[in-house]
């Protein structure tokens, strides 16, 4: 009852060591509290709220480890209504994947600093990827780092190697 007091509303719930938005809830009021986390426990015995942020969402993988660790180019996501969620992920033509970003080169480049930063700083090695929300104020915000990323050839760390010449073999 306590959490949306100390987060605010709108939240996020939502099970730590599951994928693909499985298990996650935005909850707008209190009364989907217990919904929310019910459905959250169905899938992990531990479950996360966390701060709802609304942006534009971005994702950035990274290879190699320590001081060679390098950031692939930043991809951005076009979710209908922003909604990223396992439907849209996998099952909808209607998300967009943008790679090359649009961003102006600044911001890909602090994308790509902010990645690497975290992703060394949680000692991650052989690749990994970021999500990361670029809010209205012009601040990211890192979601996280996924450091088992989908590898299939339409996935989007392939996609982002394929921008930067990279084949899906050499990814590999």
């Amino acid at each position: 009852r306590a959490v949306p007091d100390v987060l605010g509303l709108p939240l996020i719930v939502k099970p730590p060591r599951e994928g693909s938005s499985i298990g996650i809830t935005k909850v707008l009021g209190l009364s989907q509290m217990q919904d929310a986390v019910r459905l959250s426990l169905q899938y992990d015995p531990d479950l996360l709220c966390e701060e709802f942020i609304d942006g534009i969402e971005l994702t950035c993988p990274v290879l190699g480890s320590g001081a060679d660790a390098r950031a692939l180019p930043v991809v951005r996501i076009a979710a209908p209504d922003g909604n990223y969620d396992y439907e849209h992920k996998y099952f909808s033509d209607d998300t967009g994947y943008h790679c090359p970003s649009g961003l102006p080169a600044e911001e890909e480049a602090e994308v790509q600093r902010l990645v690497v930063a975290a992703y060394r700083s949680l000692s991650c090695r052989g690749w990994g990827r970021a999500d990361l929300m670029l809010r209205e104020d012009g601040r990211f915000t890192l979601l996280e780092i996924n450091t088992a990323p989908g590898m299939t050839n339409h996935s989007l760390v392939p996609m982002s190697a394929r921008v930067s010449g990279l084949s899906f073999e050499a990814l590999c």
